[in-house]
């Protein structure tokens, strides 16, 4: 009997779902938990219920590109110096106002372009550069030196907050996790006023995986590392809460927004800044809720 045949006759055999090697066509699906059956969004006095599915997105939210960063990594072949300089000139004509330039720490590539564009005077008086540092000691210091001269500069700092990467990656607590956030707050503000004066100082702060970190313990860091910094309106700190990756629905992201944005206690000295993946193809959707439900500034998506 022909390879093929004997296939066809194997498959009858087994029945329906055979192609899967799955006997009765049944999908394992019952080893899955539901998101919100171990992530609760509760509902309570500050946020008694959700808001944003009667709201219209009405206007632009603040841009910040995160290509020449973000974008970049995901590149199987990264740019060089000639296509980061060719696509920053590009973000520049397009208008941008907030651009993440790279990881100075990450690579000499990053920190040379970072250096070249601001040793040329590349960057014009109004536009802010971003990079992007973990909250590590030696990390956040050579992130300092990779901005020295610059204007205006958005220092990302960023730290894992999720379940289950204190579980299983950092085998940490929660305390032990906030004091990482806190003390690389604390250096970078250190390090910003004394080595970086005359320089228009932004903080952003994202809780990495923030869609897997419950919400009470992201509000927890959240608040103090607005604290540290010491958040007002004039000075807001930039909370940029990523869903690091799609755990569910774009109206789960909304969620989790709304409930942040009612939690917060200094709500008008935080931006909340919006950072979407597409693991499940639904970035753009749930940015545009999570607009709707009380973001305020988009980057990579």
């Amino acid at each position: 009997m022909p390879e093929n045949e004997e296939l066809v006759a194997k498959r009858r055999k087994l029945g329906p779902g055979s192609e899967t090697g799955l006997r009765g066509g049944k999908m394992p699906i019952d080893k899955y938990r539901n998101f919100t059956s171990w992530y609760p969004i509760p509902f309570d006095e500050k946020w008694p219920t959700r808001t944003w599915p009667s709201k219209k997105i009405e206007k632009a939210p603040r841009w910040c590109s995160v290509d020449l960063r973000d974008g970049n990594q995901a590149l199987i072949n990264p740019m060089n110096h000639e296509k980061k300089l060719r696509l920053f000139m590009h973000l520049i004509k397009i208008g941008y106002k907030e651009i993440e330039v790279g990881f100075p720490a990450a690579s000499q590539t990053d920190f040379d372009f970072i250096r070249h564009i601001i040793d040329n005077g590349l960057v014009p008086d109004d536009v802010y550069v971003q990079v992007l540092t973990q909250a590590r000691e030696p990390l956040i210091k050579r992130t300092i030196e990779g901005v020295r001269g610059a204007k205006n500069v958005v220092l990302h700092i960023y730290n894992s907050t999720s379940e289950l990467q204190r579980r299983v990656v950092f085998k940490a607590e929660r305390d032990d996790i906030k004091k990482m956030a806190v003390e690389g707050t604390k250096l970078l503000k250190e390090l910003a006023e004394k080595e970086l004066k005359g320089v228009n100082v932004r903080l952003e702060y994202s809780p990495e995986s923030f869609t897997g970190t419950e919400l009470d313990f992201a509000l927890e860091v959240c608040e103090a590392v607005c604290d540290v910094w010491g958040a007002t309106p004039q000075n807001q700190v930039i909370l940029n809460l990523p869903s690091t990756v799609e755990m569910a629905t774009p109206n789960i992201y909304a969620d989790q927004i709304e409930w942040m944005c009612a939690h917060i206690s200094r709500r008008d000295s935080v931006c909340i800044s919006l950072h979407p993946h597409n693991d499940r193809g639904t970035g753009i959707a749930a940015a545009e809720l999570a607009l709707m439900a009380g973001g305020g500034r988009g980057g990579g998506w």
